[in-house]
């Protein structure tokens, strides 16, 4: 069997490997889903970070609706307190 990883000249680490998703942004993304829908955590878990993060968006566009119609046409200044979850999707 080969070995995983060859050495680099001069000391230096190969790159590579899994880089790690925020996990207190993965808990305000399952927890925005999960109360709004009332889906399982593990079934939020299961979805692709995309998706995730699509669902995300559909709600937020969902309760810009809902607090305002006109809203939704008209773009409002909104304090950012109400706007958490666009930060989440510009990570």
């Amino acid at each position: 069997m080969p070995p995983l990883q060859h050495p680099v000249s001069g000391g230096a680490r190969p790159l590579g490997g899994i880089v790690g998703y925020p996990s207190e942004r993965l808990y305000e993304e399952v927890a925005y889903v999960a109360y709004h829908f009332h889906w399982p955590p593990d079934d939020i878990l299961d979805l692709e970070h995309h998706s995730r993060q699509r669902w995300v968006e559909e709600i937020g566009k969902i309760n810009k609706q809902v607090q305002s119609p006109a809203a939704a046409t008209a773009p409002q200044a909104q304090p950012e307190e109400d706007r958490w979850w666009e930060f989440l999707l510009n990570q």
